[in-house]
C-alpha cells in the first residue's frame, strides 16, 4: 500500500511527510481492517511531523488519528458481522494510508446521507469534544459554553454540538470573517481576539455573570483571562498548549468561585477506555449524526500524497472545518 511516513531529514517541515511503499498492517486480536477511503487531518498530526507528539507505544509511526472506509479483514475475536461495513474509526495512528487497522470498539457506522469524507472528519473531534465538554465539563442544557478557535475542526464541532444539547454559545476567532462563519455554523456570540479581550466582551455579553464552560486549546496568557470570565463553579477544560504550558494562576479567584481547572489528551488513553467513549458518543451524539442534524464543517480535501499540502493549509490558518486526505473516489471506499 502507500503510505506517508516522516522524513526526520526535513527537519519537522511540511515536506518531510513522503508518499511511501509500506506492508499492509495485519489486524490483531479484535481488530478490523479497514481499506481507507478518507482520513481527517488535525493539529496532533502537525506536531507529530514536527517531533513533539511521538505515537504511543505500539501505535503506527503512520500519522492519523481518524478515517473512514470499508472493513476488509478481521483480526481474531472481531465481530464477524463488520466485515464489508462502512464505518468511520478512531486511530492511535497509521491513518495516512490506504489500509489502517482499527480496533473494532473504536469503529463507528457510517449512515446514509453521510459521506464518506464527511465520516472521516468525525471520530477524532466529536470523540474529543463529547469528553472534555461534557464529560469532563459537565456542560448542560442552559449553560453557557465559551469556545475558542471557533473555526477549527474541534471548534466548529464544538459550536454545532453545543448548540444541539441547547447551550448558549460563545466562541473566538482570528477575523471578522470567521466570527461571520463561526455565528453561521451556530455560535450565539463570535469575539474577534484581535480587535477585543474576548474575557471582557464575554462578561459584557453575559451582564457579568460569566460562563460555565471553556473548551481552551491555548492555555498560556488565556488562561487567567478564561477564569476570570467563568461564572461561579465553572469548568476550564485545556485540550493544547498552542499559547504555552506554563501558566501563573490566581488561586485565590479560583477558591472564591469554586473554579475547576481540567484538561485531556485522548490518542494515549488505553482502548478500554475508548471504546466506553465510542459507545457514550453512540448514545449521546451518534443520533444528531443519524438524523442530518450534526454534519461536520469541510474545509478542503487532498490526494494522499498531498499531505504535505494539508498541513501548510491547516498551519497557515486560514481553513474553516476539517481538512481531509482523499484515498479514493468518493463512493468507492
Amino acid at each position: 500500500m502507500i503510505a506517508i511516513t516522516i522524513d526526520a531529514a526535513a527537519g519537522g517541515a511540511p515536506e518531510a511527510l513522503v508518499p511511501t511503499d509500506a506492508p499492509v498492517p495485519v489486524p490483531g486480536v479484535c481488530e478490523v481492517l479497514i481499506r481507507v477511503a478518507h482520513a481527517g487531518v488535525n493539529r496532533p498530526d502537525v506536531l507529530q511531523r514536527q517531533g513533539n507528539y511521538p505515537p504511543p507505544p505500539g501505535a503506527s509511526e503512520i500519522p492519523g488519528l481518524e478515517i473512514a472506509g470499508t472493513v476488509v479483514a478481521l483480526g481474531e475475536g472481531a465481530d464477524p458481522a463488520l466485515l464489508g461495513q462502512v464505518v468511520c474509526a478512531l486511530l492511535p495512528g497509521g491513518g495516512y494510508a490506504e489500509y489502517a487497522a482499527a480496533d473494532a470498539g473504536l469503529c463507528l457506522p457510517v449512515p446514509a446521507g453521510l459521506s464518506l469524507a464527511e465520516a472521516a472528519a468525525l471520530p477524532e473531534t466529536v470523540l474529543t469534544v463529547w469528553h472534555n465538554v461534557w464529560q469532563r465539563g459537565a456542560a448542560q442544557p442552559g449553560q453557557r459554553l465559551l469556545v475558542h478557535g471557533g473555526t477549527s475542526g474541534i471548534g466548529t464541532t464544538a459550536i454545532m454540538l453545543g448548540a444541539l444539547k441547547g447551550m448558549e454559545v460563545f466562541t473566538t476567532c482570528g477575523s471578522d470573517d470567521k466570527c461571520a462563519a463561526a455565528l453561521e455554523i451556530g455560535a450565539d456570540h463570535a469575539i474577534n481576539y484581535r480587535t477585543a479581550d474576548f474575557a471582557e466582551r464575554v462578561l459584557e455579553l453575559t451582564d457579568g455573570e460569566g460562563v460555565d464552560v471553556v473548551l481552551d486549546m491555548v492555555a498560556g496568557s488565556y488562561t487567567q483571562r478564561n477564569l476570570d470570565c467563568m461564572a461561579p463553579d465553572g469548568r476550564l477544560v485545556t485540550i493544547a498548549t498552542l499559547g504555552g504550558a506554563k501558566v501563573e494562576v490566581n488561586m485565590a479567584k479560583v477558591m472564591v468561585k469554586r473554579h475547576t481547572l481540567t484538561g485531556s489528551t485522548l490518542r494515549a488513553r488505553p482502548v478500554a477506555f475508548k471504546a466506553a467513549l465510542v459507545a457514550d458518543v453512540l448514545q449521546q451524539v451518534w443520533p444528531f449524526v443519524v438524523d442530518g442534524a450534526l454534519r461536520p464543517v469541510m474545509d478542503e480535501g487532498f490526494p494522499l500524497a498531498q499531505a504535505a499540502a494539508a498541513h501548510r493549509r491547516m498551519e497557515a490558518g486560514d481553513h474553516v472545518g476539517k481538512i481531509v486526505l482523499n484515498m479514493a473516489p468518493e463512493g468507492t471506499s
